[in-house]
């Protein structure tokens, strides 16, 4: 799976100033992630360090960016090299710092599981990195989200079934807006068994939050704009604690 992101870190660097990514998935991941400043953060499947920067800027003490494409952390170091930040990137999930980081981020890392096994391993990286008590928020493919083909373009994506529905099922992502007209195989995942996956892994106080569109997202597009995802989001958000 790596070396299918390789060549995708301008494709992702774009996509993160899509209304829905800057406006309302950013917006309600920062604000489950809570205040920042002075926190150890580590962040998994980090891309280009898109979050990465976002939460150094807005006051982490640390960030340690982990992705197992090499293409995307080159792309993140070059970000870090123009513009120093402080943030470290390795392509290598490492215990030598178990328990180092109060809050751990996993933004669409959970739907590259192709296996329960791989599912929960995914988890426990999370597990491992927080001290007790530590949040991770990770942001799976929505247990119910909506199969019409159509039903997400007019934020830049579609998402549908590529067969039926079970726990490892394919679905199909497609990245089209702009210049850009990627596919991309994720997996899907049910809710009892995402929960059952993160309790194994060591997590407890498991919450489902909602999204929330920013009051600046609401004043650009307005409020019908975000009608159909608020409705039924192609990605849930995961919020839990570290046993």
């Amino acid at each position: 799976m790596a070396s299918r992101f390789d060549a995708l870190g301008d494709m992702y660097e774009e996509m993160f100033r899509l209304p829905w990514r800057a406006h309302l998935e950013s917006f309600s991941v920062l604000r489950a992630l809570g205040a920042l400043e002075g926190e150890q953060i580590y962040d998994i499947g980090c891309g280009t360090g898109l979050y990465s920067r976002v939460m150094k800027r807005r006051g982490a003490a640390r960030v340690v960016g982990y992705d197992i494409s090499e293409g995307m952390i080159a792309v993140a170091r070059r970000r870090e090299a123009d513009r120093p930040l402080g943030i470290e990137y390795t392509t290598t999930a490492s215990d030598a710092e178990a328990g180092a980081f109060g809050r751990a981020l996993g933004v669409y890392i959970l739907p590259y599981a192709e296996d329960y096994t791989t599912l929960v391993e995914m988890c426990s990286i999370a597990a491992r990195a927080l001290r007790p008590g530590g949040l991770f928020v990770t942001l799976p493919v929505n247990p119910d989200y909506h199969g019409g083909r159509a039903y997400y373009e007019r934020y830049g994506l579609r998402l549908f079934d590529a067969e039926p529905r079970a726990d490892a099922s394919r679905v199909t992502l497609e990245l089209c807006f702009g210049r850009y007209a990627e596919q991309i195989t994720a997996r899907y995942w049910t809710r009892g068994t995402l929960e059952r996956a993160l309790r194994e892994s060591g997590f407890e106080a498991i919450d489902w939050p909602a999204f929330r569109v920013s009051e600046e997202g609401i004043a650009r597009y307005g409020e019908e704009f975000w009608h159909p995802y608020l409705d039924c989001p192609h990605a849930s958000m995961i919020t839990c604690a570290k046993v």
